[in-house]
């Protein structure tokens, strides 16, 4: 993703010379396109939308050489609706990111803010989500369980990613509840990846104490959160290989849910449960293709087995997702894509629908979107 290169070209020094003791770059994406969606509550809907398939935003990076081989920095990242010109992610003014820190080229970097946790810096960037320059939001697995598409950010956190040792990179994250409670709205993570020429590796985990309980300052926001739930347990690890024009890879991820009381989510679903659990687990296959220099296609199949304990009784959905892209370069900053994904849940009784990420949910166990639209990057 676009935003995470320029963080990592400013921490790793670049951006600060030896003629330049500090730098501020802008940056940013804007995503718009025309939708077409088989099925909203019943009804087939054409849409003007920003964002659903790479988010808007914009943000600053910046640093200051301090000496030593050390750097102070800081970034601030916007999200934001092209077509009616709002804020995401509940009307934050930097609700992509905001922190500030301290980066070493030997001892790795630190900082504090609104930031993304080690399964988003780790191993999201091996799935469809983040094969992409700014993800791919209409393939995020259903609810966006796992978040590799980064539904949610971690308030509060204190951020530590290590320096590349030959192709080795770790890191950890710990958000503080900001609570006399020590676990009342927290999250910790921790991931690490590797680098081996044409092969990378990947893993992370992450846990979160009641988000979305009593505490609304804490780590996790309500509504960023897609579950109401006392735990949240994340984990998964993937690979990909590049060989020539192609790349293959695999994910595969598990979220365990306790005291589950809602399905929230941007989609309002309200499928109530009965303060037990839930479980997810997601296998991914993706790959993508570089046609010609501007010329690229790419496509993912994930099956999604889940577990539900509601009101009615235990339930056991299955999601089956399919996506494909085509995307052309016009120059190096603007590109046009074609995407079509689908969904179809088997349902098992416990009342869900197919339900795409970013759309309304269906009427029924399936859902198509056609989305053609334009991108261009500052």
């Amino acid at each position: 993703m676009k935003r995470t290169l320029i963080a990592a070209v400013c921490a790793a020094g670049y951006a600060c010379h030896a003629d330049a003791q500090s730098a501020v770059t802008l940056y940013g994406l804007i995503d718009a396109g025309i939708f077409y969606v088989n099925n909203v509550q019943g009804h087939s809907a054409w849409q003007e939308a920003s964002g659903d398939v790479t988010g808007s935003h914009w943000g600053l990076v910046g640093c200051e050489d301090l000496g030593g081989s050390t750097k102070a920095i800081f970034e601030i990242e916007n999200g934001f609706s092209v077509t009616n010109g709002t804020l995401r992610q509940g009307g934050r003014l930097f609700g992509y990111q905001a922190y500030a820190g301290l980066s070493n080229a030997r001892a790795g970097t630190v900082t504090l803010g609104r930031q993304y946790d080690s399964v988003v810096d780790y191993l999201a960037p091996l799935s469809f989500t983040g094969m992409h320059p700014g993800g791919n939001n209409l393939s995020a697995h259903p609810y966006d369980n796992d978040n590799l598409n980064n539904s949610f950010r971690v308030n509060n956190s204190i951020k530590y990613a290590s320096v590349n040792y030959a192709g080795l990179k770790f890191g950890a994250l710990y958000g503080f509840s900001n609570d006399t409670g020590f676990d009342n709205n927290r999250l910790y993570s921790f991931g690490a990846s590797y680098d081996a020429g044409p092969l990378t590796v990947g893993a992370g985990y992450f846990q979160a104490n009641n988000g979305g309980g009593s505490n609304v300052n804490g780590a996790l926001t309500l509504t960023d959160r897609t579950f109401i739930a006392a735990l949240q347990r994340t984990y998964g690890a993937g690979a990909a290989y590049a060989f020539g024009p192609a790349r293959v890879g695999v994910v595969w991820t598990r979220t365990q849910l306790g005291g589950l009381d809602t399905i929230n989510g941007p989609n309002s679903l309200g499928l109530v449960q009965n303060g037990q659990g839930a479980s997810f687990s997601n296998y991914e296959v993706n790959a993508s293709y570089l046609v010609t220099q501007a010329l690229s296609v790419s496509g993912e199949y994930t099956f999604t087995d889940g577990a539900l304990s509601t009101a009615s009784g235990s339930h056991r959905p299955k999601w089956h997702e399919v996506s494909v892209q085509a995307d052309y370069l016009f120059s190096k900053r603007t590109d046009v894509y074609l995407q079509t994904s689908y969904q179809h849940i088997d349902s098992d009784g416990s009342g869900l629908t197919a339900d795409i990420a970013g759309q309304s949910p269906s009427s029924n166990d399936q859902q198509l979107v056609v989305a053609v639209g334009l991108r261009h990057r500052f």
